[in-house]
């Protein structure tokens, strides 16, 4: 009896494979006769059937694939650790024109947090040099992918020929990836929740720069689950004390109770790039 041909592979971890992979049958699905029947919607592979993906009732496997995929090319690149940076996406860099400020008073202050975009470059540059003593797979850079304070970050990265990592999310003004994220590290997200969770769970610090709401989102979530010991403590820098005690009043926090007066100490304020590294440094006693 003749044997009947199928091609079989090895898989990514070396594992004979005797199954067809999926990749095939959806390239056999593609160009099978079209009848009446192989183009009604029933018919097509779930897996590639994306009007079926996007059915309410998918959404846990919509979330399952968005940390999967980002996990899993970060887990293949080696990365085993990473430097957080968020900040506003609406500080620009020195001399660039401020796009997003609405009146004379909002042109002045963003054009004196371009100070900002240069601190952010300078400390990127500086967790970069750290990086490569260990292959670039551990303090890696990672930011929102986007304008601004993110940006910079990534930029920084560049400066230094090291990789980084950029997360950024589907928003309704089409924001695109910065040209510095390095491309295969370039991921995108429609659920807020699991672009947070790729965040913070290889960071050994986070740096906070001035923002809007989504910065303060970032701070207070992870602030938050470093106070209920959600996860291990690091260091937590926020660059600009001025701008931050304006912001947010810490200390009324913790005197009208609803905050432990040691809460206070997650936080350290900085005002440039190697204040923010010495306290990393000074952390893992590099």
């Amino acid at each position: 009896m003749a044997k009947m041909k199928i091609a079989r592979r090895r898989g990514a971890d070396g594992a004979w494979e005797a199954l067809k992979d999926s990749s095939t049958d959806k390239e056999i699905a593609a160009v099978i006769p079209k009848t009446p029947q192989s183009l009604s919607p029933s018919y097509r592979l779930a897996y590639v059937d994306e009007d079926f993906l996007c059915r309410d009732e998918l959404r846990p496997v919509r979330l399952q694939l968005e940390l999967m995929k980002t996990e899993m090319a970060l887990t293949e690149r080696g990365i085993k650790s990473t430097v957080v940076m968020f900040g506003g996406a609406r500080i620009p860099a020195p001399g660039a024109d401020p796009w997003a400020a609405k009146n004379d008073v909002q042109r002045a202050n963003l054009t004196a947090a371009s100070v900002y975009y240069d601190e952010a470059r300078q400390f990127a540059r500086l967790c970069a040099s750290q990086a490569a003593k260990y292959g670039h797979q551990e303090y890696v850079v990672v930011t929102g992918g986007g304008p601004g304070v993110m940006e910079a970050g990534n930029r920084g990265a560049a400066d230094m020929n090291a990789p980084s990592i950029g997360l950024n999310v589907v928003l309704p003004h089409e924001q695109a990836p910065n040209a510095y994220v390095t491309p295969e590290l370039s991921f995108n997200f429609h659920y807020f929740a699991i672009r947070k969770m790729h965040f913070l769970m290889r960071a050994k610090a986070i740096t906070i720069f001035p923002g809007g709401f989504g910065t303060l989102d970032e701070l207070f979530e992870t602030v938050t689950l470093i106070q209920t010991k959600r996860m291990a403590p690091i260091p937590l820098i926020l660059f600009g004390e001025a701008f931050w005690r304006r912001i947010v009043n810490f200390e009324a926090l913790a005197e009208f109770g609803t905050i432990a007066p040691e809460d206070l100490k997650l936080l350290h304020f900085v005002e440039t790039a190697e204040q923010a590294w010495k306290i990393i440094a000074d952390y893992y006693e590099h």
